[in-house]
């Protein structure tokens, strides 16, 4: 695990890093930050100032992204972890509990695309390591998380996607709208003193899920994952200060 840590999560170079750093002494945990959307956002939080846990199965991508938040002046801590690996995710809330006492932005970008096929086609593993993913480990990820959110009255994001439906996307979809009730009966059951939830659905990006789903496609048109991770940064910032309500869903 390759990181940079301060004490007081303050960069002394400050260099590259936007003046206004609005997350300055932030803890944010970005899910699925080795590629896309999750990069991107990863990225754009580091340049605002906050510290950046990346998770990511993948240590060679986030090894790229650690270098390209030290390269603007940022810091961040590098978790290369399968979601779904249930004893990581605790000993992963111990940690940050352990070092910073608490978590004051969690970004849930993490996704698993199964091959696209009929139903009556699929295969049950396909299913099985969907499901982990896409549902087993966000009920994982919010037992570990909330206790270190709660310290802070921190935000939680979701990332929907209103863009893959139809037929062939049977495991996705279930799999995503299953992961869409958690998030909002979590969100209900914290009542108004606890951590928020805000459900951002990005614009169709060029994206390797977008690939699987999609092969061949011209993505001339598409949004780049930088700009929509910008789109979100700045509803972030508008949640932090009080100038949006969190429960207003972000579709564009």
């Amino acid at each position: 695990m390759r990181q940079e840590m301060c004490g007081s999560l303050q960069n002394p170079s400050n260099r590259h890093i936007d003046c206004s750093r609005p997350f300055r002494n932030q803890v944010a945990m970005v899910s699925g930050a080795s590629r896309g959307l999750g990069f991107a956002i990863a990225e754009g939080l580091a340049r605002r100032g906050a510290h950046v846990v990346a998770i990511a199965r993948t240590a060679g991508a986030l090894e790229a992204l650690d270098d390209r938040i030290r390269s603007m002046g940022g810091t961040a801590t590098l978790v290369p972890l399968d979601i779904a690996d249930s004893g990581g995710i605790d000993r992963l809330g111990a940690h940050i509990g352990d070092r910073w006492g608490r978590l004051d932005l969690w970004v849930h970008a993490a996704i698993h695309a199964p091959p696209l096929s009929p139903v009556t086609h699929s295969f049950r593993h396909d299913w099985d390591t969907c499901l982990a993913v896409n549902v087993g480990a966000v009920v994982g990820l919010l037992s570990a998380v909330t206790p270190l959110l709660e310290r802070r009255s921190g935000l939680v994001v979701h990332v929907d996607d209103a863009v893959h439906t139809g037929k062939f996307h049977a495991a996705y979809q279930a799999s995503k709208a299953a992961q869409g009730v958690i998030f909002e009966t979590w969100s209900r059951e914290q009542g108004s003193r606890g951590p928020e939830l805000f459900v951002f659905s990005p614009r169709p990006m060029p994206t390797g899920v977008r690939a699987r789903f999609f092969p061949g496609e011209d993505g001339t048109g598409l949004n780049l994952p930088e700009a929509e991770a910008k789109r979100l940064i700045v509803e972030i910032e508008r949640i932090q200060d009080g100038k949006k309500d969190p429960g207003d869903r972000f579709h564009d």
